[in-house]
């Protein structure tokens, strides 16, 4: 059987549907596959991310192509699917996620604690924006486009000293460059992010019998109380909330944190629940963030993404 699979045509959608299909190899070996690059909204509109409605924008060109059945199944970063996926979808396969932490690269090597003040770090994330201000309000924090080669790149020229990404696109990609290790405790990751979602036809059985063959169990109870968390509060690209679920023996432990529009104010949740059922877990810590004012804190974000769209 030969299999067509739908992937960005970004190095690290690639490197990522790559080594999906080096795992679905070992386990299905008499099975073909054959990459087919599809090209997204997000990989033509240049604007900062947070200040565009980000739900869908990469992956919904590829899931339209699996309706079409045009490609068998899709290959995104989980953090770029949305919760309300069309009905005739479902995400198939979740395999062992990577790290889910941020890291701070910069071109001197120095760390985010000791770099020196009015440096210009560079990210694409409003929660990271906030959590450096946190840690370093003597810092310049701007807006920042491209690949994770590009925005590395970036960083020797003048208008960059250092960036904050995740560690798992620089993993994936095995490049060689120096960084620093953010904690999850000061940096807690966007929801889904370090997981890879492979999203399939829901009525197409022979293709999702197989796609389970590399699941990862953990990994997806973890992300199940993580977009459970995330479609209670709604959170998304422009409020920053983290949310980390880790499995630990029968329970999953899910962390949380919201902020303020200047990082003066935070949230912080933690829950931990039987195995048996994730998407509780997520809604309760949903429900205790509403009762401590989550809402109050979503106040005035419009006017930081108009902000930012300006640098």
């Amino acid at each position: 059987m030969k299999y067509v699979v739908g992937a960005r045509g970004s190095q690290l959608s690639l490197a990522q549907t790559n080594l999906v299909i080096e795992e679905l190899k070992k386990k299905n070996p008499d099975c073909d596959y054959e990459i087919k690059t599809i090209t997204t909204k997000g990989d033509t509109d240049a604007r900062p991310l947070f200040t565009i409605d980000q739900k869908g924008i990469f992956e919904k060109e590829i899931d339209k192509a699996v309706i079409d059945k045009e490609i068998h199944f899709a290959v995104h970063s989980l953090k770029d699917v949305p919760s309300d996926l069309d009905e005739q979808l479902v995400i198939a396969c979740i395999p062992k996620r990577e790290a889910v932490n941020d890291v701070f690269i910069s071109k001197d090597g120095s760390s985010l604690e000791n770099i020196e003040s009015g440096s210009v770090i560079g990210t694409s994330s409003l929660r990271r924006a906030v959590q450096i201000s946190r840690i370093r309000s003597d810092l310049t924090v701007k807006p920042i486009r491209g690949n994770i080669e590009t925005r590395i790149k970036k960083i020797s020229g003048e208008n960059y000293d250092a960036i904050v990404l995740a560690k798992a696109g620089i993993v994936r990609l095995g490049i060689d460059v120096k960084y620093k290790e953010l904690s999850i405790s000061d940096f807690s990751p966007s929801p889904g992010q370090g997981a890879i979602a492979i999203v399939a036809r829901s009525d197409d059985t022979e293709t999702l019998r197989m796609l389970k063959s590399i699941e990862d169990s953990d990994s997806r109870l973890e992300i199940e109380a993580e977009r459970s968390l995330s479609d209670y509060v709604d959170s998304g690209c422009r409020f920053p909330v983290g949310a980390y679920a880790k499995s630990e023996g029968s329970q999953i432990k899910l962390t949380v944190s919201a902020f303020s529009v200047d990082g003066k104010k935070s949230l912080h949740v933690t829950k931990t629940g039987d195995k048996t059922n994730p998407k509780l877990i997520g809604k309760n810590a949903g429900e205790e963030l509403q009762i401590k004012g989550v809402n109050d804190l979503a106040l005035n974000w419009r006017e930081k993404v108009e902000e930012w769209n300006k640098k």
